[in-house]
């Protein structure tokens, strides 16, 4: 079972900052010039990072555990197998996909025997591979393969659901595949996500190490798709993003930073818009720890890895970007921790798949591939509540935080919260200068206690803000025993 470390960060203060654009990235949520504040109009915005918080006074952002629900697809055919993965998982209207290499042994990157293959779900949680009849297999078309017999770009073929609402019928998917040996990324289309065709044979992407997922979207914010890519600088694995008009034509890749963090060996990135607050892209990326090992030969017999993998160990990690070329890695710890058990213990497992669900009321869902290299390859689930990733935590004692200056459009101010029973929360609305506002001090703040991805705050007045709307202010949180997740205005 995974368990999530966390590494609080207290006290923090930032200085406010103008966020530029770089090259021709665009910037989210960008202070005002004019102002000097940031403006959030109705956007929902999470606790992932200092972006929003100015000052912190006895609490902490704190990256937030994860539950282990356990497996939920076996890579267990004859054409899957112990080197299953590069997973993709998409949910498209009432239906979830999972896109995974179907490869049963180790060899050359690129190869023929490599293939891809999909599972579907109406919950994300129960899982059933279709037979699709589309590519024959071993004398037989009876299988859930979705592209074969197409190297290399099936090495790490990346789908994506095209949200652009200018795609045409026949290009509702995307895709990316390919190899540094093949010239580089190759791109797909599909109405359906189970045929594809290329959209052209000479790749479109052809700077880069690509030997791993190399992950495509299209930004609602950006107006523009964008892709994440592998590469290698100074022998280590770093991630590129480049960005097109449509999906043909890419500006050459840059490389992206991590703030005042050091480099590690980032494998996949997994980069993907968040459903909830597309403005703000989360990555659970696979951190790799090479010639780091765990298991002597005699434990490597013992759970049957290949013995080529189990040299190195990794596990995943959570970071965001607002655009741009720079990510934020606020948490360093863990994400996605190794469990009880050697299997778990070996190279390239622990791998997180890309992709972050819903898959129930209050509920959405990561996944994890499981036991590389091995013959119980399979892949896991973990579940979290919604906009949970991380929070503002004050344990018993209690402390405050402050925003920096924002402005907002909206009539009231909604919260994504739990206490304990001791626990609570006040809310109070400052000027820009830090003095309350009348009528939403913290004297005239009614306590928020409980546990709910919405609820309105309210003041001894009501619930109304739009008296405030457009007008520079900061929240200002009491919180004893508390996690606030994310908060948004709502019309």
């Amino acid at each position: 079972m995974f368990t999530i470390h966390t590494n609080p960060i207290k006290n923090i203060s930032r200085t406010l900052f103008a966020i530029a654009l770089v090259g021709s990235s665009f910037a989210f949520a960008p202070l005002r010039a004019e102002e000097g504040v940031l403006d959030l109009a109705d956007k929902r915005e999470l606790f992932i990072d200092d972006y929003l918080v100015d000052t912190m006074n006895g609490t902490e952002l704190q990256l937030n555990r994860l539950r282990d629900e356990g497996p939920v697809i076996q890579f267990d055919k004859p054409w899957e197998g112990a080197f299953c993965g590069y997973v993709t998982v998409i949910k498209d209207g009432d239906e979830y996909r999972c896109y995974y290499r179907a490869l049963p042994n180790a060899g050359q990157d690129g190869r023929d025997e490599e293939a891809y293959a999909v599972a579907v779900s109406k919950d994300g949680i129960h899982w059933e591979k279709p037979v699709l009849g589309l590519y024959e297999y071993d004398g037989s078309k009876d299988n859930n393969l979705v592209l074969a017999n197409h190297a290399p770009e099936t090495h790490n073929f990346a789908p994506m659901l095209d949200t652009n609402p200018n795609a045409k019928p026949d290009e509702r998917y995307k895709a990316l595949g390919g190899t540094k040996s093949g010239g580089g990324l190759v791109a797909f289309k599909s109405p359906d996500g189970f045929h594809w065709t290329e959209m052209q044979e000479a790749p479109v992407i052809t700077q880069g190490a690509f030997d791993s997922q190399n992950v495509p979207m299209w930004s609602q914010t950006e107006q523009k798709y964008i892709c994440y890519l592998r590469v290698f600088v100074d022998g280590i694995r770093r991630i590129s993003r480049c960005e097109s008009d449509d999906f043909i034509n890419w500006t050459e890749p840059q490389l992206m930073s991590y703030k005042d963090k050091p480099a590690e060996h980032l494998y996949t990135n997994q980069t993907v818009e968040y459903f909830r607050a597309p403005h703000i892209y989360v990555a659970t990326a696979a951190r790799f720890f090479p010639g780091r090992r765990v298991l002597n030969e005699e434990q490597a017999a013992e759970v049957g890895v290949h013995p080529r993998y189990f040299n190195d160990i990794s596990d995943g990690i959570f970071m965001s970007t607002r655009g741009g070329y720079e990510y934020d890695r606020t948490f360093m710890e863990g994400f996605f921790r190794p469990g009880f058990g050697l299997e778990n213990w070996v190279s390239r497992t622990n791998y997180p798949a890309r992709g972050v669900v819903q898959t129930g009321e209050n509920e959405m869902s990561v996944y994890a591939n499981m036991n590389y290299g091995q013959p119980t390859a399979y892949l896991r689930r973990f579940s979290m509540r919604l906009d949970g990733f991380a929070s503002i935590h004050a344990d018993y004692e209690g402390g405050t935080a402050t925003t920096k200056p924002l402005t907002f459009d909206g009539k009231e101010l909604t919260a994504n919260f739990a206490t304990s029973a001791a626990g609570e929360i006040f809310v109070e609305i400052q000027d820009a200068d830090g003095n309350p506002m009348e009528g939403f001090s913290l004297a005239d703040a009614v306590p928020t206690i409980g546990n709910e991805i919405t609820r309105t705050i309210r003041w001894k007045s009501g619930t109304d803000v739009s008296s405030l709307a457009g007008k520079p202010v900061r929240l200002h949180f009491k919180m004893k025993d508390a996690d606030l997740y994310s908060i948004k205005f709502e019309k």
